[in-house]
């Protein structure tokens, strides 16, 4: 925000604002309540829901609402805890069914390859036996000759070699092939026995697995059901979250019209007594959190609370030129024309103003003037906060308003950190993002008027 022309300062019991006047302006507020408030139009909600005709059933309406709304906000927060755990119960379900879906795809693979081995295997074996068979054949035969040499009487013997010795190499000859036969014989078959234990431990391993796949399914089968199960869950969370979401909007948006019907039912004019600035700044209290006496002083230094909006008038939107309200005098620079001017206009048509007559600040040593209203708003940074106004009050925003003005600055203060730190926020407001040192005479006197507001509040208490 520019440098705005600032109103009197108007802090000292002395002024307008002493606590004298502040009881009465407290006492008469009450009983023009008192006095009009059954004269009133009843304000009533749509499709017949509850309704409030004086600022008091509005207050406890209201603070019903509020606290509905607290609830909701209770019943949503743990409602998203609710959708949180059970979509990472899902997540967690999901990558559990997918490992699942791994390991059997592998048990699958492993299973496949122990039927390649087994089938090897038998056909090893099958082979082996073959050659037990061939080896058996061969020592049968063997031992046919061993027997029939055996049988043969010595004296044929003798005659039939045509040396003894030949005999005898025979004899060893077939001793040694039978023995050979029968070591090969003995190889072939421990090759068989080591051949169908192997096939055993195949097939017991094949089977092993077979029956973890089944586990493995059903373990996948399951987690599916309960994945699935979550998910029926989470849809019926979050139609509940959808549901109480809408129910929120619906009490936010009574609360608010509310909020609207007794900024009306205020009813001060434009330069409100103590009492009547104090009720206005305690309901903009509920909507930003700010503190009546703080936001009061704000709009204390800058208007003397709306006693003093300006001194000049824009009178050439071409050059943001203008004249001194009191004397006709030319002043330059009252309105910046490219970034102020034409906002302002825009401003002042909807609100059915004559801009020529509509009073603004003065420039100060440098810089622009064109500050409008009670909370001193120049015509860019009002625009930005002219929607947020609308929003609670239900119609334009007025920047010469008293109540709106009285919004529009607690929510600007709120976006600029007042809840943090006081003084840093109010500097902001009047200089932007940076100042120099000899501006902190603005902080310090808002802090200094809002001290003597709070002890003026609780004697009025």
């Amino acid at each position: 925000m520019q440098k705005k022309a600032r109103g009197k300062f108007a802090g000292t019991k002395s002024q307008n604002f002493g606590l004298k006047s502040k009881s009465f302006g407290f006492l008469v507020l009450l009983s023009f309540f008192f006095l009009f408030l059954p004269n009133v139009l009843v304000f009533a909600q749509e499709n017949g829901l509850e309704q409030c005709s004086s600022r008091e059933e509005c207050e406890a309406l209201l603070k019903k609402y509020e606290e509905q709304i607290s609830q909701y906000d209770q019943d949503i927060s743990k409602t998203e805890q609710q959708k949180n755990t059970l979509k990472n119960q899902i997540s967690l379900l999901k990558k559990k069914v997918d490992k699942l879906s791994a390991q059997i795809n592998q048990s699958n693979l492993v299973i496949k390859d122990l039927k390649i081995q087994i089938q090897d295997t038998e056909g090893s074996i099958g082979k082996t036996s073959i050659k037990i068979d061939d080896s058996k054949t061969r020592m049968a035969k063997i031992l046919q000759v061993i027997s029939e040499e055996d049988q043969k009487p010595l004296i044929e013997i003798l005659f039939s070699e045509k040396k003894l010795s030949d005999f005898f190499d025979n004899l060893i000859a077939l001793e040694a092939l039978n023995s050979e036969t029968q070591e090969i014989l003995t190889g072939i078959k421990d090759l068989k026995i080591t051949l169908e234990t192997q096939k055993e431990s195949l097939d017991s391993d094949k089977t092993d697995m077979e029956q973890m796949v089944i586990v493995q399914q059903l373990q996948k089968k399951e987690s599916e059901g309960t994945k699935k199960s979550q998910e029926q869950i989470l849809n019926l969370t979050e139609a509940e979250y959808q549901k109480s979401l809408k129910e929120k909007k619906e009490i936010e948006k009574r609360a608010a019209d509310i909020r609207a019907r007794i900024f009306e039912l205020i009813g001060v004019p434009k330069a409100p007594t103590f009492g009547e600035a104090l009720d206005i700044a305690r309901y903009v209290e509920k909507i930003t959190g700010i503190r009546p006496a703080l936001l009061m002083a704000v709009l204390t230094q800058e208007s003397n609370i709306g006693k003093n909006v300006g001194q000049c008038y824009l009178k050439n939107t071409e050059t943001g030129a203008g004249v001194k309200a009191n004397s006709g005098t030319a002043v330059s620079r009252v309105m910046n024309p490219k970034r102020d001017v034409p906002i302002f206009l825009a401003i002042t048509q909807e609100l059915g103003r004559n801009f020529v007559d509509t009073p603004v600040s003065c420039p100060m040593s440098v810089g622009w003037g064109g500050a409008m209203g009670p909370a001193q708003f120049i015509p860019d940074t009002w625009e930005k906060y002219a929607e947020k106004v609308k929003e609670v009050t239900g119609k334009p925003a007025d920047p010469w308003n008293i109540k709106d003005a009285f919004l529009a600055a607690g929510i600007y203060l709120k976006d600029l950190g007042v809840l943090n730190n006081e003084f840093k926020a109010v500097m902001r407001y009047f200089s932007g993002g940076s100042w120099s040192k000899w501006e902190e005479f603005y902080g310090n006197s808002v802090l200094s008027i809002a001290k003597q507001y709070e002890a003026d509040i609780k004697e009025i208490q």
